[in-house]
């Protein structure tokens, strides 16, 4: 059974993409953050539309939530050009990808998320296409087979991906450029965060913008999935009340209107109580964080563990661990991976609140 993604889990579903809509920034000036990939790439279109040229094909990687997307979507804005979406996953075969090829006009956009999930077949139909602006394809079967090349438009293919390292070189090469979205700091969430508390008609102090910000694992996404929450909670709940009325109230209406949000201010204890409600604490670690840790501690003397026994454990997925949990206590100097398995770091332990055992550290 699929597990339903965390506040704190980077991944998009359906309410996040809703949110996206409404948030999403509609210019480079208004997109926070990344400021050195943002430098690039207005000289890069600049140039571009002087030629009359569509740009080159775009490579972008890095945790997920970081805003490749966006990125993409202000890049065909500022061509003045069309968006075609699709996902790795959705390119089952060659076919698939020709029918998307062939219905492009020149200069539009192309984006591929989740570009390492392409299987090699349709890889190898992608290779000319970005090339050579050329599509091959394959009539018959042995002796008899013949191939047919037809012309497409020159487009700009942008691909992003968490995992880099599962693209072939042959494709990665066929980027003429690549660039990584790392994390934001604390003040460029807090930005995003208060440019999205007034989008969604909300206020927010500045102390309360401040602890959803050091939640957030430094991801817009998770920002403003937690806001989204924390604004829920001020809605429901007026200033100095319990979080246990809270349960006990009648929920609102799904008509509420932006006009219904109008007196609605989030405190920095309203945004806490929320906060405390996800079991999201001022680090941005939730239960399975926790649980991770403390299952290392206490069950592995502090490690060296591998993941599979991690997993196991506390009863979820390896992959799940290691891609969605392992970066960020990884980041936060909490959890170290070693030749020998994961270790706690002593701030690992200062977190939970052990006291280390007295070789700790010795295996990091």
């Amino acid at each position: 059974m699929k597990q339903q993604p965390s506040s704190t889990t980077p991944v998009a579903v359906l309410d996040d993409q809703l949110l996206d809509q409404a948030l999403r920034p509609k210019t480079f000036d208004e997109y926070i953050g990344q400021e050195k990939i943002k430098a690039n790439l207005k000289v890069m279109i600049g140039a571009a539309k002087k030629r009359n040229e569509p740009i080159e094909h775009l490579l972008l990687h890095g945790p997920s939530g970081l805003g490749k997307t966006t990125l993409s979507y202000l890049i065909a804005k500022e061509l003045g050009t069309s968006i075609k979406i699709t996902s790795g996953t959705a390119l089952e075969k060659a076919g698939d990808v020709g029918s998307i090829l062939t219905g492009l006009q020149d200069g539009d956009v192309l984006f591929i998320d989740e570009v390492h999930r392409l299987n090699k077949s349709v890889e190898e139909v992608i290779y000319p296409a970005m090339e050579n602006f050329n599509l091959d394809i394959v009539i018959g079967k042995g002796n008899s087979a013949k191939t047919l090349q037809i012309g497409l438009p020159r487009f700009t293919l942008i691909a992003a991906t968490t995992k880099i390292s599962l693209l072939s070189a042959p494709f990665r090469s066929r980027f003429g450029v690549s660039f990584r979205l790392d994390f934001y700091n604390e003040a460029e969430i807090s930005k995003i965060i208060a440019r999205s508390a007034k989008l969604l008609g909300v206020k927010a102090e500045p102390e309360a913008i401040k602890a959803i910000a050091v939640a957030s694992r430094y991801t817009p996404r998770v920002a403003n999935r937690l806001l989204k929450r924390v604004r829920d909670f001020a809605q429901m709940n007026p200033v100095g009340s319990s979080p246990a009325k809270v349960l006990r109230t009648r929920a609102p209406s799904a008509s509420v209107t932006s006009d219904g949000m109008k007196d609605t201010v989030i405190t920095a204890e309203l945004a806490k109580q929320a906060l405390d409600m996800l079991e999201v604490d001022d680090k941005g670690l939730e239960d399975t964080d926790r649980k991770i840790l403390l299952t290392i501690a206490e069950k592995f003397a502090g490690g060296p563990v591998g993941l599979k026994t991690i997993a196991a454990t506390i009863s979820e997925e390896e992959a799940t661990v290691e891609d969605v949990y392992e970066p960020y206590l990884m980041q936060l100097g909490l959890l170290a991976r070693t030749s020998k398995g994961r270790v706690l770091t002593p701030g690992g332990y200062k977190h939970i609140k052990i006291n280390p055992p007295k070789n700790a550290g010795l295996d990091l």
